[in-house]
């Protein structure tokens, strides 16, 4: 009944458990996407040499950087439209 007096329930063990396989699946994703994206744009299909040339690695270096910048702002915005429904919700 603690709903009633404005807090929320406590998630179940099972809930708990949910939400962390849900977080690491989507942490996965984004990082497969960053490497299939980044490997992509910065790594020729044909090695020449085992090692990263000097070129792949900043662009590898500035590719992730941009990756995740991006994810943030995203997150961010995610999170202010969310806020604003509850608020206008609520």
């Amino acid at each position: 009944m603690s709903f009633l007096f404005g807090q929320r329930p406590q998630p179940t063990s099972a809930e708990k458990i949910a939400a962390a396989e849900a977080e690491i699946e989507m942490v996965s994703n984004m990082f497969n996407q960053l490497v299939d994206t980044c490997a992509r744009k910065c790594i020729p299909p044909q090695y020449r040499e085992s090692d990263l040339n000097k070129g792949e690695s900043v662009c590898l270096d500035r590719c992730v950087a941009k990756f995740f910048d991006v994810n943030v702002k995203v997150s961010e915005k995610m999170q202010t439209e969310a806020a604003q429904r509850q608020g206008g919700a609520g």
